[in-house]
This record gives structure tokens, C-alpha cells and sequence, in this order.
């Protein structure tokens, strides 16, 4: 045997036994298990299921992770797992214990991932011999998720009254402030420019023109109920309406201008000055104007859809095949993500959870990076908040990217890239049929589909 052979038979043999040791390492690693808050023995079940075979890549410093983890390769395969497996779902410690209850996101990110046996990775498999779940452990925690899902709601209509009440003067003033291109610095550009009431509250281009036809690097999300947002903007970077009002002004791209330069020209008029006058104690100033905007965008509810109707009751709202959409959405797992009353933007996800989309698509922007660009945080790359699909038939192109017109190629995306699926066309079909029932109601008056 020469000397090569000799030295790749060693790799081998190092190989396989490192192979061996790890996994009786792992297989022998002992955790503690913490006892449950409650005298349920269901959830006691679960949750000692999910301690044995999940926390270490899905719950959030609740490991103490073995020497080789800090080892240079292993520490970034190890890293990207549980990267890889947060994005699919994690559970913190007080629902572990049952301290606090799983959210209706969190049963079916947990559902979707148990059904689709998509956790743990083979790779994983390989060195934690004892990590994947039995057909026990599955029924155990399918058994215990339905049970959850009879007391929480997972999607709800848009109420008909104004849950935010705005005031209606406020109002007035702020969708003339909406509608008023002084706010820019050439005066060309208002918030309408890019969020148009007629075409969904978007204006249905991959990326916006702003101040002297600049173009962002984003697509524009619809303002239409935007005030039921968890955050603002993509990567979430404004905590609310108020602080979303004051991005663009400011943004070089944008409207171009700046707090001194509107408040010059808006000081001129004399129906702003008597407005604010009458509405603020503080009078017209950058806090006043931006929530003038905000209270306007707080009136922007669509309600009354026929989706809406549906929830509400009205069976009839709803044909066959819109039904079986809507039950394909929930069996997909398309659900898992979109719900509540905005069908999303209410959680940050990971944009191609299954597959790289990124890698799909071609090079990488800066505004790829999703909400990293505002935590720098790595956890954070391509994680953006969940759009929602309130009104979705209107608002295209879609994704971050703006980089698909047509809903149906958008849904099998999503299919692919969040769900690891094929989704066939009678299927995404059904799918579409039920999402074009979410188009609402403005001002009584219904918003027209393309």
C-alpha cells in the first residue's frame, strides 16, 4: 500500500471513528428536564417530548452544547441548523414548562413542521441517533395541537367598526397631509405617490419612484390596514405608524427633504396653522404632522370582504372552490404564517425556509437582508415581516422583491421556498380563488381587482 493509500485510509478511519464517538456522545448527553407548571399530563407529554428532541436547535439558550461545538467547522454547521430550524419554529422556556401558552402561529409552525417530518435535517439524524420523533411522538403532538386550536383563532375579520377610532378631524388632516406633494423636497412626491387608494394601497411597481424618479430597492407594502401591522416597513424598522410617517420624508431616495425644509412650506398655509392649532397643544411641528398621517392611515380598513363574511357566517359568501382553497391554505400550511386578522404582519419570516430563494433568484441586495439591516444580528439575515394578504388580488408584484406579477406563480413560490412543496396547478388555482375573497371594502364602496 503506497503512501496515499495509507493517509486515506486513516481519513477513514479518523472519519468514521470521530463519527462513532460523536454520535454516543450525543446519544448519551443528558438533559434536564423541567418539570411542566400545570397538571396536565398531555401537555407533559409534549413537552417532554420537545425537551428530548427539539430544544436544541429550536429553543433559544436552553442547551449546553458539547466541546465540539466550538470546533471551527462544526461551530458553522451547528450554527447554521439551528438557524436553519428556528426558522421553522422555536419554543422558548415558560411554554416549554407551560408558563405561558403556544401562540396559534407557534402550534402550526410546530403542526407544519410535525406533519411534514421537515425536522430535524438527515444530516442531524446522522450524529443524534435518538433526535428523530416515532409515530408516537408525532400523535402525541398532533393529538395535543388540535386540542389547543379548538380555544385559539387563528384568522379573524376585519370589524366593521373602526377598532382604532380615529378622530375624525384628525382624519381630514391627515389625508391632506397623505395627498400633499410639499412634503417632498421638490414638491412631486406625496405619500399617495407610492401608496395609492386605487391600486391597493400600493402602486403596483417592482420598486418605487421617488424624488427625481429614484428608484428604491424595495417593493412599497399596501397601507391599506396597515394600523393592524405588529411593525412597519419590511424589515420592521418602525415600531409604528408614527414612526413609519417620518421615514420616507427624511429618506434621500424617497421624498428627499427633511423636518426644516416642510415645515418652511407648510407654515404658509393657513388652514394647516388653524388645524393643527385646534388639534395639537403643541401646534404644527414633525410630531404632530407624522401622527396627523398616522391617525389618517389608522382609518384605511378595508372590511366587509367576502372572506370576512364567510367568518362572520354567512356560508354562502364563499363558492365551492374559494371553501376548498381556503381549506387548502390551512392543510398547505400556508397558515402558519399568514393568519390573524391581517393574514400576516404579524411575525418575521425567514424567506426560503426549505429552499434558498436568494440562491434561485440570482445576487444579493442589501434590502435581501431583511430585518439584519436593523439588528445586525446573522439570526436575522433574510427575515422579513410576513406581508399581508389582505387585498392581495390588488396588490402585485409581490414578495420584498417585487419580483413576481402573477398570484398564482407567487403562491407556488411560496409553496416551494416556505413549504418544501410542489404545489400543482389545480391546486394553486383553488388557492388563488380563495385569496381573490379578500379583497375588501373602502369607504363602503368595494376595491376593484385587475
Amino acid at each position: 500500500m503506497n503512501k496515499i493509500a495509507k493517509i486515506a485510509l486513516g481519513l477513514v478511519i479518523f472519519g468514521f471513528s470521530a463519527f462513532i464517538i460523536t454520535g454516543f456522545i450525543n446519544l448519551n448527553m443528558k438533559r434536564n428536564i423541567l418539570p411542566v407548571v400545570n397538571n396536565s399530563s398531555q401537555f407533559s407529554q409534549v413537552s417532554f417530548i420537545l425537551q428530548n428532541k427539539c430544544v436544541d436547535c429550536h429553543s433559544p439558550n436552553m442547551t449546553d452544547y458539547p466541546f465540539y461545538f466550538k470546533l471551527p467547522i462544526a461551530s458553522s454547521i451547528i450554527a447554521h441548523d439551528i438557524h436553519n430550524a428556528q426558522s421553522h419554529f422555536f419554543v422558548t422556556k415558560n411554554e416549554l414548562i407551560g408558563k405561558e401558552k403556544f401562540s396559534a402561529l407557534q402550534l402550526n409552525k410546530l403542526q407544519r413542521v410535525v406533519l411534514a417530518d421537515a425536522m430535524p435535517p438527515n444530516r442531524y439524524k446522522l450524529l443524534h441517533w435518538n433526535s428523530f420523533l416515532t409515530d408516537n411522538d408525532r400523535k402525541v403532538i398532533l393529538t395535543w395541537i388540535d386540542s389547543q386550536k379548538n380555544t385559539t383563532q387563528l384568522i379573524s375579520s376585519i370589524p366593521n367598526v373602526n377598532p382604532f377610532n380615529p378622530n375624525k378631524d384628525k382624519v381630514k388632516l391627515g389625508k391632506a397631509l397623505f395627498f400633499d406633494t410639499r412634503l417632498s423636497g421638490n414638491n412631486t412626491i406625496s405619500c399617495a405617490s407610492c401608496h395609492s387608494l386605487a391600486k391597493g394601497g400600493t402602486d403596483n411597481l417592482k420598486y418605487s419612484k421617488g424624488i427625481n424618479g429614484k428608484l428604491g430597492g424595495i417593493n412599497a407594502p399596501t397601507v391599506f390596514n396597515s394600523a393592524f401591522n405588529f411593525a412597519q416597513f419590511w424589515d420592521g424598522r418602525a415600531r409604528d405608524l408614527n414612526e413609519q410617517a417620518n421615514g420616507p420624508i427624511n429618506n434621500p431616495i424617497e421624498m428627499g427633504s427633511n423636518w426644516k425644509q416642510v415645515l418652511s412650506k407648510l407654515i404658509k398655509d393657513q388652514n394647516y396653522l388653524v388645524q393643527f392649532g385646534k388639534l395639537y397643544k403643541t401646534g404644527m411641528n414633525p410630531e404632530s404632522i407624522t401622527d396627523a398621517i398616522a391617525t389618517y392611515e389608522k382609518s384605511l380598513l378595508t372590511p366587509d370582504s367576502r372572506f370576512d363574511r364567510y367568518l362572520n357566517g354567512d356560508t354562502n359568501a364563499l363558492d365551492k372552490d374559494e371553501v376548498a382553497g381556503y381549506k387548502l391554505f390551512i392543510n398547505e400550511g400556508c397558515v402558519s404564517c399568514h393568519n390573524g386578522v391581517n393574514l400576516g404582519s404579524n411575525s418575521y419570516q425567514k424567506m426560503g425556509v426549505v429552499e434558498n430563494y436568494f440562491e434561485f433568484r440570482g445576487s444579493i441586495t442589501k434590502a435581501d437582508y431583511g430585518r439584519y439591516n436593523v439588528t445586525k444580528q446573522e439570526s436575522d439575515k433574510y427575515f422579513f415581516k410576513v406581508p399581508t394578504l389582505r387585498n392581495i388580488a390588488l396588490t402585485y408584484p409581490y414578495f420584498h422583491d417585487g419580483s413576481v406579477n402573477d398570484l398564482n406563480q407567487a403562491v407556488k413560490y411560496m409553496s416551494r421556498f416556505q413549504l418544501g412543496k410542489t404545489m400543482s396547478d389545480k391546486d394553486s388555482r383553488l388557492i388563488v380563488k380563495f385569496l381573490d375573497t379578500l379583497t375588501g371594502n373602502y369607504d363602503n364602496k368595494a376595491l376593484t381587482t385587475r
